[in-house]
């Protein structure tokens, strides 16, 4: 990055390691695995969402912030790491969380109340942006200084966390942490798009030759296409001249999210179970259980060739294994 780029604070632990996966390869009878592990990002159990709040933090502190708001469902991966980041910085922390409140706090939900944030509860979902932004409205009214962490921390200045991921991929494949070339296929999962829009960046900025597939958790793939290529054109804009991706600089699928999101499936399931008990790799239910369960049915359906390479990235949220709602269904 250069001297006038987006101003970052480096919390994160990385590099990220790359680890072989030849126990679920053969298993699968595919082709040569990898999984990037994000999910030991270091912040509060890790998570994708670090990378980008390297960058947003660093935006809010900045700008005077004394109050981070974010919203997620009572589960979110995000919120846990948003109220993280905000503890670590000694910011307050408002989270919309959207969804029935539980009876006992559990999993994310559990470290959400542990780093002392306040919970605005929303039960439908539909009223959440309502409320979300009465919620930041009326911290303004009374004093406070806001920072507004976009869900998902998917914003073009959330997006560059993982821009510049691509660029330590690169590295570590000059370095051989993939057995001595690039691999052909990133899988991963993606909803709200920052994590695929800064990869798609990455792609063009580090020159990653090979395919980035995003396994859609909850949006169609037209949304997808559209909501990546957007993001990662105005990311571009914030480190020197704009790039215009269009929807067809983007590849992801659709095929796996039909239950909805946070909806367990056996395919769920079967994946958690398959990474579990062939690499001691742990998954969680509603976002990498799912980008694995699509990535097992391409595997078996034969859309890579079995001498490719495909890397998967790690996005953790393995907090999520311990939620009421998810553990007696594994």
């Amino acid at each position: 990055m250069t001297d006038a780029g987006p101003e970052r604070l480096r919390f994160a632990h990385l590099p990220t390691a790359i680890e072989e996966m030849p126990r679920l390869s053969a298993a699968l009878g595919g082709p040569r695995l990898f999984v990037k592990r994000d999910d030991q990002t270091g912040l509060a159990l890790g998570g994708n969402k670090t990378r980008k709040l390297e960058f947003l933090v660093a935006e809010a502190v900045a700008q005077g912030a004394n109050l981070l708001i974010s919203a997620g469902a009572i589960q979110s991966n995000h919120c846990r790491q948003t109220a993280a980041a905000a503890a670590r910085y000694g910011l307050d922390c408002t989270l919309v969380l959207t969804g029935d409140m539980p009876v006992q706090a559990s999993a994310n939900f559990l470290l959400d109340t542990l780093l002392g944030v306040n919970v605005v509860n929303v039960p439908d979902r539909k009223d959440r942006d309502r409320v979300l932004g009465e919620t930041f409205e009326r911290a303004s009214a009374e004093g406070k200084k806001p920072y507004l962490v976009p869900y998902g921390g998917s914003s073009p200045v959330g997006a560059l966390g993982y821009a510049f991921a691509v660029e330590e991929l690169m590295t570590q494949v000059g370095q051989g942490a993939t057995g001595g070339s690039s691999p052909e296929w990133i899988v991963f999962g993606t909803s709200s798009g920052g994590t695929h829009a800064g990869l798609t960046l990455g792609k063009r900025l580090f020159g990653y030759p090979g395919s980035i597939m995003g396994v859609s958790i909850d949006e169609s793939e037209a949304w997808l296409k559209n909501r990546v290529s957007s993001l990662a054109s105005d990311a571009s804009a914030l480190l020197g001249p704009r790039i215009d991706f269009g929807p067809q600089d983007v590849t992801a699928t659709d095929e796996y999210c039909a239950a909805g999101y946070g909806v367990f499936t056996a395919a769920e399931r079967e994946a958690i179970g398959l990474f579990a008990r062939h690499e001691g790799l742990l998954l969680d239910p509603v976002y990498t259980g799912r980008a694995a369960a699509g990535l097992v049915d391409m595997i078996r359906k034969g859309v890579f060739r079995k001498d490719e390479t495909v890397l998967f990235w790690h996005t953790g949220g393995q907090p999520a294994l311990f939620a009421d709602r998810y553990a007696p269904q594994l």
